[in-house]
């Protein structure tokens, strides 16, 4: 029965030259397919081949083999002095600010024996206000003479008042003793005198203890002055002493880098240095040792006590024997990861030469202990 409704149409299988094209067309696809893969696969080798030639590279750079056929640990440094000084700005007595200019100034490496100068700023701040304290310090150590022999005069005056004061009780008191033969006026103004008498030299010597207080208290007033004027004039004559800086050991001289006028470097004379920083250094250079770090995974591999053989990058033909001197307990936490911690090690440097200076950049080769240990226990 038809009910008006189409049938749905279908698509029609590819015949002939239509059929070829189409078997063609899906050929090319397989085959591009394939050449892509294929070149991905060669692209991908030739990437793994490198990073391979790297490693090994890097592996036989950092790890040597040494002589016995063991491997070797290669760690990375610099080179410290045992003993250093490090020379710093002075810090100016009563001052909270400002800086010293540099007047003069020994060169970088120059050798400098223990008491040899280096360093002379500008004094001239300090000896003028040593100048100013010293003569405000006389003018009020006159003041203080002054009023101490005005004081003393006024005590003198005082006890002659007392004494007087004294007589005239004395007088009174002998006038008492012939009150039965004068009249009864007299009697009484006899009375009177020795009432008064008495009480002169209680208020005299009542005022005489308080004037004292006061006169010591005034000269103590003027002699704190003087004093912290004194204070202070000293304070200035030791600052203008510590102005001039000498080597505290035998050694040479390192320029430290700081911050100066907006930029970082070495000082030169006429430079200004806030009180305090640390410009320069003085060190032993016939002691030295280098500083390096350890990962966690080549601690095992060290020993206190091991030898090795220090390498100086800016020197290549420099070879030094050196010791394992000790390891920090303490690590601190990796650059990539606060699992991995590294450790602190030092290692003495035995010999010496012209070119061995601190910071510079050396590479120490230790036989690693552990494989030593597990070839010795398998024989």
């Amino acid at each position: 029965m038809n009910l008006g409704i189409a049938p749905p149409e279908t698509q029609a299988e590819p015949v002939g030259e239509q059929a070829t094209e189409f078997s063609r067309t899906r050929r090319l696809r397989w085959v591009l397919a394939g050449g892509a893969l294929l070149i991905l696969m060669i692209v991908g080798s030739i990437r793994v081949w490198r990073v391979r030639t790297r490693y090994v590279r890097e592996s036989r750079t950092d790890r040597p083999v040494a002589a016995a056929g063991f491997p070797q640990l290669r760690l990375t440094g610099k080179t410290q002095a045992v003993q250093l000084r490090s020379i710093l700005a002075p810090v100016i007595s009563g001052q909270q600010f400002g800086t010293l200019t540099i007047i003069k100034l020994v060169r970088s490496g120059t050798r400098v024996k223990t008491g040899d100068p280096l360093v002379e700023f500008d004094r001239q701040a300090q000896l003028r206000d040593f100048i100013d304290k010293k003569a405000q310090s006389d003018d009020q150590n006159g003041k203080v003479l002054e009023a101490q022999a005005e004081e003393a005069a006024a005590k003198a005056k005082d006890q002659t008042e007392i004494e007087q004061a004294q007589t005239a009780l004395s007088k009174a008191e002998l006038e008492m003793q012939k009150i039965e033969l004068l009249s009864r006026i007299d009697a009484e103004k006899a009375q009177e005198d020795l009432d008064e008498a008495k009480a002169t030299l209680a208020q005299l010597k009542e005022t005489f203890d308080l004037k004292r207080k006061a006169a010591q208290a005034a000269i103590r007033v003027l002699e704190i002055q003087r004093d912290r004027t004194r204070e202070t004039m000293l304070h200035a004559q030791t600052n203008a002493a510590l102005m001039e800086i000498r080597s505290p050991i035998d050694g040479i001289v390192v320029f430290n880098t700081i911050w100066k006028q907006g930029t970082m470097g070495e000082v030169q004379d006429g430079d200004q240095v806030r009180p305090g920083v640390p410009f320069m250094e003085v060190v032993d250079p016939s002691a030295m040792h280098v500083h390096v770090m350890v990962n966690q995974e080549d601690l095992m591999a060290l020993r206190v006590g091991q030898t090795a053989r220090i390498h100086l990058d800016a020197y290549p033909d420099l070879v030094f024997e050196g010791r394992l001197e000790s390891i920090d307990p303490i690590g601190r936490p990796g650059d990539f990861s606060t699992k991995v911690r590294n450790f602190s090690a030092t290692f003495s440097i035995q010999g010496t030469d012209a070119r061995l200076m601190p910071d510079l950049s050396a590479a120490v080769d230790v036989q690693r202990a552990d494989v030593l240990h597990a070839g010795s226990t398998s024989q």
